[in-house]
């Protein structure tokens, strides 16, 4: 994962200040009153990474910490070994909160890297690597795991990767620590929501970096409601990585797509009828695009892949017959032949505690073929238009203990890319917004269950990338990037602008790299509002400022 293309991903032509390279050192007070320095370009050492989400709230209870995994990683060599919970934080699997926690180091020179991190065959984690100053960087990445407590309740394997390669070039080895912190259950739960239970079991059903084809599940009998959790990523540097970017076999451009171009969908069949649809998360890695516009703020969900959720509650009757069935994970879009994906999976189900046998069926099942429009323009630019949309809902009932329970899910899609680059490939620019709207709607049941009445997840992903190079081979890139949702009422907006230029095809010293970076993240609902933003300049953070 690095650069794509010869260094090159969406722009237009933009003349540079040539006084850009002798800017002279500039003195900045952050929102905190520390006065920092800016220097004129990138040197050897800049800050850490650092993100502007929130942190993780943990309750005022005893915790417990333990290690999972320490490793240095510098091949493709897995790290293994056994996790045992604690008992000094209360009955395990039961706790009030779980929080993993990865810390890692790495110096010198390296690509971004992906890798996973799986207890008992479940992945907790999926991440992927800062790229090094060449003084070292520190970087940490924090998940709430509570819903894996049943999984995490007794001892298990522990298995970790992140694939990396060590040389006489490619110098960083990456010095990873994972630890998980359990917090005992509060004696007197104060006002605010309940917690959500967690699933009674986790099956995995493919191993760290597997695309799930093929694989055998069985559930309990009396399972009430399932959820799919895909990791769907596109990696490795090839166009899958910037599978956006993909284009028409008639269409002029060096990563060629299939008839549907740059749509992509990630789709689940049971016993190879479709069970759920998703639009895949336009993952940015920290070589993509530019690996100056990273340095310091990663993109949205880079350090910590954000699975595709499938609720397939209404397929549970089916699924409840005590048999194996057949489940495949696929990217549609993606030529015949062509890899470059990969989709862990994980399988969540919550079972009825006073039911030995879960009977119902799937009473209603529609969906449209998905509806992808290219629009290739060749000439001194080139341009092409991708419009797609997909519908699916799905509806079945369970005979529970607390009565006849019916779910509906309902869920959209629409895809719009629009892509224009000349001839050369030195301008290349690339805008998208794809939307993932889902419905899930419960009715029946004494008391309605577990389950919500109405659930709403509606979410927006947005890219506008414009890069160039010039005579004297400076590639350009400015971004911007959003992670917008709306989940029951609650708000998150996260914003990321960025503006990176270097040189291509010199020594590190030799590149005089610029960028100015900013993330801007929100979150409002009601009694909730947070607010961040984070500002950088050549490696330094120059803004840390917080609203509400």
């Amino acid at each position: 994962m690095t650069i794509p293309h010869r260094a090159r991903r969406a722009g237009r032509t933009i003349t540079l200040v040539s006084a850009a390279l002798g800017l002279s050192l500039a003195a900045v007070t952050t929102a905190a009153g520390a006065t920092t320095t800016v220097p004129s370009e990138f040197g050897t050492d800049y800050h850490d990474p650092v993100t502007a989400a929130p942190p993780i709230s943990t309750p005022h209870t005893r915790s417990c910490e333990v290690t999972v995994a320490q490793a240095k990683f510098k091949d493709f060599t897995p790290y293994t070994g056994t996790y045992t919970p604690p008992t000094a934080c209360g009955t395990p699997g039961r706790w009030s909160k779980v929080v993993l926690r990865l810390d890692g180091s790495v110096a010198g020179r390296q690509f971004d890297r992906l890798g996973y991190l799986d207890i008992g065959g479940v992945q907790m984690l999926r991440t992927s690597t800062p790229e090094p100053s060449q003084d070292g960087i520190k970087w940490s990445v924090e998940k709430d795991v509570t819903r894996y407590e049943k999984t995490l309740s007794r001892a298990r394997s522990v298995d970790m990767l992140i694939g990396n390669v060590v040389d006489d070039t490619y110098t960083g080895v990456l010095d990873v620590k994972v630890t998980l912190t359990f917090y005992a259950p509060e004696p007197h739960p104060g006002p605010g929501p309940a917690k959500t239970s967690a699933p009674d079991q986790v099956i995995p059903l493919s191993d760290g970096n597997s695309v799930t084809t093929g694989a055998k599940l069985t559930t309990p009998r009396n399972s009430e409601r399932i959820l799919a959790e895909v990791y769907a990523t596109g990696s490795g540097g090839g166009c899958e990585e910037f599978w956006y970017s993909a284009v028409t076999p008639s269409a002029s451009y060096s990563c060629k797509g299939g008839d549907d171009g740059p749509y992509r969908e990630v789709q689940v069949t049971i016993d190879g009828k479709l069970a759920g649809i998703a639009s895949p998360y336009p993952n940015i890695w920290t070589g993509g695009w530019s690996p100056y516009l990273w340095s310091v703020i990663p993109s949205p969900t880079a350090f910590d892949v954000r699975p595709l959720e499938f609720d397939l509650t209404p397929f549970a009757a089916l699924l409840n017959d005590g048999r194996a069935h057949t489940v495949d994970v696929t990217v549609a879009g993606v030529p015949a032949g062509q890899t470059g994906w990969s989709a862990p999976t994980d399988i969540l189900v919550w079972q009825d505690a006073h039911k030995s046998v879960v009977t119902g069926a799937l009473t209603s099942h529609k969906a449209t073929a998905p509806a992808v429009t290219n629009t290739y323009a060749d000439g001194s630019t080139r341009t092409l238009d991708t419009t797609g949309s997909r519908h699916f809902t799905a509806t079945g009932y369970l005979n529970t203990s607390h009565g006849r329970v019916t779910t509906t899910v309902d869920r959209r899609l629409t895809t719009a890319i629009t892509h224009t680059w000349t001839p050369d490939e030195t301008t290349d620019n690339q805008k998208g917004r794809w939307t993932d709207d889902q419905t899930v709607r419960t009715t029946g049941g004494a008391g309605g269950g577990r389950h919500p009445v109405t659930s709403h997840t509606d979410r927006t992903y947005t890219l506008d990338g414009r890069s160039t190079i010039d005579a004297a081979n400076r590639l350009r890139v400015i971004m911007s990037f959003g992670d917008h949702a709306r989940i029951d009422g609650v708000r998150l907006d996260d914003t990321y602008n960025g503006d990176a230029t270097f040189t291509l095809g010199v020594p590190r010293d030799q590149r005089h790299a610029i960028a100015t970076t900013t993330e801007h993240y929100r979150l409002r609902g009601p009694g909730l509002c947070y607010d961040r933003t984070l500002g950088t300049e050549q490696g330094v953070l120059t803004k840390d400022g917080r609203g509400c």
